[in-house]
C-alpha cells in the first residue's frame, strides 16, 4: 500500500492542486467519502459542497466544487471539478452581497427563462456560502 496518495484537483480554468497527501475528503453525489492511499478503484460524481485535503489528522486545503467528478486509483485520485474555489479566497460578507443582489435580479426578472437563471445563480451562491 502506498504512504502517501496523489492527488489532482483540476478545474476548467487552472489545475488548483497536485500534490502527496495523506487523506482527500470528497462531497461525492451519494454523500461524502475519505480517500486514502491504498482505497479500492472507482468514479463517482460529485455534488456541489467542501472538498478537504489532509496532511496527518488535520486539513490543510478546503475548496469549494460545484460539482464534476472523481476517479479514484489505489495511489491516486484526480478531481475534474465544474467550478473549483479554495475556500481561503472567499469572503463572506461579498458572497452575502453577491447572493442579495442575485435575489433582486430574481424579483426584477421579466421573462420565466430570466428568472430561473438568476435563481440558478442564487442557489449556486447559496451552495458556496453552505461551505464556509
Amino acid at each position: 500500500m502506498a504512504e502517501r496518495l496523489n492527488f489532482d484537483l483540476v478545474a476548467p480554468e487552472r489545475l488548483l492542486a497536485s500534490e502527496d497527501v495523506d487523506m482527500v475528503v470528497v462531497p461525492g453525489a451519494e454523500g461524502d467519502f475519505a480517500v486514502l492511499p491504498g482505497h479500492a478503484p472507482m468514479v463517482s460524481t460529485l455534488r456541489p459542497g467542501a472538498l478537504e485535503v489532509y496532511e496527518g489528522d488535520q486539513p490543510k486545503d478546503r475548496f469549494f466544487v460545484a460539482g464534476g467528478f472523481a476517479e479514484v486509483a489505489a495511489d491516486r485520485l484526480t478531481i475534474l471539478a465544474e467550478e473549483a474555489i479554495p475556500l481561503a479566497e472567499l469572503d463572506r460578507s461579498l458572497l452575502d452581497q453577491r447572493i442579495q443582489d442575485a435575489e433582486e435580479d430574481v424579483a426584477d426578472a421579466k421573462t420565466d427563462e430570466e428568472r430561473d437563471r438568476h435563481q440558478e445563480r442564487v442557489d449556486h451562491l447559496r451552495d458556496i456560502l453552505a461551505t464556509l
